[in-house]
């Protein structure tokens, strides 16, 4: 994934009003919930969550399969 667009999207999951957890699937088949935004921080294709009881999980631009998650706001009728 392009350093831009990684930085991009996960900004986005992490802005979203009001917040939702959302899924990263990394390359070598690891998963993770980020469940609250604060924990998560980007720049420069590498980003740094610190899950639950203070563990933190290192990702780049290159490690990331898929973000998994809504991020288009459903439209209301």
């Amino acid at each position: 994934m392009e350093v831009d667009n990684f930085d991009r999207t996960l900004n986005a999951f992490k802005k979203r009003q009001p917040f939702r957890p959302f899924t990263i699937a990394l390359v070598n088949g690891d998963r993770f919930e980020v469940d609250f935004p604060d924990a998560l921080l980007v720049r420069d294709g590498v980003a740094v969550y610190i899950a639950a009881g203070g563990i933190p999980v290192i990702f780049d631009h290159e490690g990331v399969n898929q973000f998994i998650g809504e991020l288009i706001e459903p439209k209301g009728n």
